[in-house]
């Protein structure tokens, strides 16, 4: 039942990507910065398989525990469906005992979703058909933040500098004066994938198919980028208030300092605290600071992106600034970025989670 006054908000998690864990940890990082006194929660998972049913909203029991991350099944609690049908009313629970039955009113959905299925404006098409506002960017944007090569296009063409990378379509391999052109290191990674899935470091080019065989695990597409010798530097984005022109945070870097060869999954996530140090801000000239915030506002508006992003950078030691990608819903985990960075500027957690939700609601 809608309490009078609250707004009531469904926080929508897991997912069929392999980032299903991770975003099970962002969304109990959200649902533990929502005052129950301003909104009413539906907490709504979705299992590796698919199905939506109404989930625990105890923030506990979505952490990482003994190195692993918790997980959406169908026993968590009575199946969901959303239809998309702006007249039906949203959300309904299937009750085996009950029959159907429509929730209480949403006003907003927050799809703390990474990668396929959630990220990818998928879902964003479901909820924009349904008729109810959400927390993010919108179908294009979702889609082309998602796939790193238009994600490049795109923002080269905004004059926003990337590195040289090669586009493998379904069945391609590499040619001898791409090869060439690219050099030695190179990363090879899904097109369409987060958290670092997938990728792999190439130092000698007898482990290309490899790395290939390992990206097309998760996606047909894959790129493959010439390393930039430089510091990994992160941005958050916030969709200006009242129509305003997008806001940047102060910038981040992230620094491995042991047991890594780069910034993958289990350094993300798993062994942040023992291998990796975050500056925040970000230790770099002025002129510099300057160039990748403006950068990253730019990369937002040419993605047409909303609510907000996180955009990722390389430095070079000759302090040139190149885009690494755009992430349209960044991790909300402890550890995450994102939350970090605007924290530093100001915007601490409650406060952040506050602001995408009202956000959303303005928007509609």
């Amino acid at each position: 039942m809608t309490t009078p006054g609250k707004t009531r908000v469904a926080i929508v998690f897991g997912g069929r990507s392999p980032e299903h864990g991770i975003s099970c940890v962002s969304a109990g990082s959200v649902l533990g910065a929502l005052d129950p006194d301003e909104f009413d929660v539906v907490p709504v998972g979705i299992t590796r398989a698919g199905q939506w049913v109404l989930a625990d909203g105890d923030p506990s029991r979505l952490a990482i525990t003994d190195r692993r991350l918790p997980e959406i099944t169908t026993a968590t609690g009575a199946e969901v469906v959303l239809r998309a049908d702006p007249t039906s009313g949203g959300l309904m629970v299937l009750d085996p005992t009950e029959g159907p039955r429509a929730l209480a009113g949403v006003d907003v959905v927050f799809p703390v979703l990474h990668g396929a299925y959630g990220e990818d404006g998928t879902i964003q098409g479901l909820l924009e058909m349904a008729g109810i506002p959400y927390v993010g960017a919108n179908v294009f944007a979702s889609a082309a933040a998602m796939d790193k090569e238009f994600t490049k296009k795109l923002c080269a063409a905004e004059g926003i500098p990337v590195g040289p990378y090669a586009v493998l379509r379904s069945g391609a391999t590499l040619a001898e004066e791409e090869k060439e052109r690219l050099g030695l290191p190179v990363f090879v990674k899904p097109s369409r994938a987060g958290s670092s899935f997938g990728i792999s470091k190439v130092t000698d080019w007898s482990q290309l198919d490899a790395a290939i065989a390992t990206a097309r695990q998760i996606d047909s597409k894959v790129l493959v980028e010439a390393a930039v010798v430089g510091r990994e530097i992160e941005c958050g984005v916030l969709e200006g208030e009242a129509g305003g022109a997008p806001e940047a945070s102060v910038l981040a870097e992230v620094r491995l300092v042991a047991g890594h060869d780069f910034y993958d999954f289990e350094a993300k996530y798993i062994d942040a605290d023992e291998v990796c140090e975050y500056d925040v801000p970000a230790e770099l000239p002025e002129h510099v600071t300057r160039r990748v915030r403006e950068y990253a506002t730019r990369a937002f508006t040419a993605l047409d992106c909303a609510g907000l992003a996180r955009v990722d950078f390389f430095v070079t030691p000759e302090l040139d600034v190149y885009l690494n990608e755009v992430n349209t819903m960044p991790g909300f985990t402890p550890s995450s970025m994102f939350p970090r960075m605007w924290a530093a500027s100001g915007l601490e957690y409650p406060k952040l989670v506050n602001r995408l939700i009202r956000t959303a609601l303005r928007r509609g």
